[in-house]
C-alpha cells in the first residue's frame, strides 16, 4: 500500500505542475471553453491525487480489508487517468469526442469511494 502513498506524491507534484501550465501556458491559446476543461481536470486530478495519498495512510491505519482499499486505489488512480487525462488531451487538441472516456473516469472514482468507505466501515464495526 506503500504504492499509494507514492503514486499520490508523484500525482500531487504532476498536477502542480499542470496547473501552472494551464494557467500561465495555456490561457489566449485555447478557447475559455478548453481552458475551462483543463481546469476541471486539475482540480479532479489534485483532489484524487489526495484521495491515493489518504488510501495509502488508510491501509497502513486498518491494516485489514487492505483488498478492498487496494482495489478502491486502484480505481481512484484509473479514475485521474481516464477522468482527468480525457480532458487534458481534449484541452489541448480540442478534440472533443474524447469527452465521451470521461465518464468512465467518473464512475471509477465513484467505485473507488465507495470501497474506501466501505473497507473503512468494515474496519470500524469490527
Amino acid at each position: 500500500m506503500k504504492s499509494f502513498i507514492l503514486l499520490g506524491s508523484i500525482n500531487m507534484a504532476l498536477v502542480v505542475a499542470l496547473g501552472a501550465f494551464g494557467a500561465h501556458g495555456l490561457e489566449g491559446k485555447i478557447s475559455e471553453r478548453m481552458l475551462q476543461n483543463w481546469q476541471t481536470a486539475t482540480h479532479y486530478h489534485m483532489a484524487h491525487a489526495l484521495g491515493l495519498l489518504l488510501v495509502g495512510l488508510l491501509a497502513a491505519k486498518l491494516e485489514a480489508n487492505t483488498s478492498l482499499l487496494q482495489i478502491g486505489g486502484w480505481l481512484l488512480f484509473a479514475g485521474i487517468v481516464l477522468f482527468s487525462g480525457s480532458l487534458y488531451v481534449m484541452a489541448l487538441t480540442n478534440i472533443t469526442k474524447l469527452g465521451i472516456i470521461t465518464p468512465f473516469g467518473g464512475v471509477a472514482f465513484i467505485v473507488g469511494w465507495i470501497l474506501v468507505a466501505v473497507a473503512t466501515f468494515k474496519y470500524i464495526t469490527s
